[in-house]
């Protein structure tokens, strides 16, 4: 059976892939077996993987929120846009979990001319500038001109001591994140030029999806028991991050939710931040 991809590709329905998306929501094998039963008996010749992707993440809702909200997780991401301004400070939580040291927005002199920053990032003494490409568009990727652009910038910075952490810092390393994907030769020539890369599913074992399963870093726009306006209420509030609502309802209750309805937000964050 053919179906139509966002990008207007036609490809053949392939079950196997569908399967493996849904185990990785947390939901049990006979719950996935009985969705993959119901939306094979539904879909039809040239339906598309949005409306396969609605059916499967309101079949997996019937079962679990945390479920439907981790099946979510690229959405949630793209949701940190559309200017991409929160997508940074996700990113600097990404870092900041592993130990990092993070400053986000700044403004540092070159050699040359003045750039903005989006994060700087130190540990073991080590410091790196980390350049945060968002888009909105699924089938957008960032080609080689981003990493052309961003290090001739990084080279102009690393000719200069900055003021940040101490009086002195020397930024040594480049980092560009996507929240969609690189073209090939703009990996290629990250590789060649010691940028290092990471999007939705690059490298293979240390992307963004990767780092949200080992770790439990799903931002806020995962969770299905918020409406869009309230998740824009809490990043505006320096609320990234699920876990950081988890027992405390503070934000929660200044963005005006009910009590009962906090109940069952808590609970869908904390079935989300223990399903991994």
């Amino acid at each position: 059976m053919k179906i139509v991809k966002h990008s207007g590709l036609i490809v053949e329905f392939n079950p196997v892939k569908l399967k493996s998306s849904l185990l990785k929501s947390g939901a049990s094998v006979t719950v996935v077996d009985g969705i993959m039963k119901q939306i094979q008996n539904e879909i039809y010749e040239g339906i598309s993987t949005k409306k396969i992707y609605k059916m499967a993440f309101a079949l997996l809702k019937k079962t679990a929120n945390s479920h439907a909200a981790r099946y979510n997780l690229r959405e949630a991401i793209r949701l940190l846009g559309p200017a991409g301004f929160f997508f940074e400070k996700y990113t600097a939580r990404l870092f900041a979990s592993e130990g990092y040291n993070v400053i986000t927005n700044l403004t540092l002199s070159g050699k040359c001319v003045s750039h903005e920053v989006d994060v700087l990032i130190k540990k073991n003494e080590v410091i790196a500038m980390v350049e945060c490409k968002f888009h909105m568009g699924r089938e957008a990727a960032s080609d080689v001109k981003v990493p052309m652009y961003i290090l001739s910038r990084f080279n102009d910075l690393k000719e200069r001591k900055h003021p940040v952490f101490t009086k002195e810092d020397v930024i040594s390393k480049c980092w560009i994140v996507t929240n969609n994907r690189f073209t090939k030769d703009a990996m290629d020539f990250a590789k060649c030029s010691g940028i290092n890369l990471m999007s939705w599913d690059y490298p293979s074992k240390d992307n963004l999806k990767t780092k949200n399963d080992d770790n439990a870093l799903y931002p806020i726009t995962c969770l299905t028991t918020l409406t869009l306006a309230e998740k824009d209420k809490l990043l505006v509030m320096d609320v990234i991050l699920v876990k950081e609502i988890v027992n405390n309802t503070t934000a929660l209750e200044k963005i005006g939710i009910s009590s009962n309805r906090i109940r069952n937000v808590l609970k869908e964050a904390a079935e989300l931040c223990e399903c991994n």
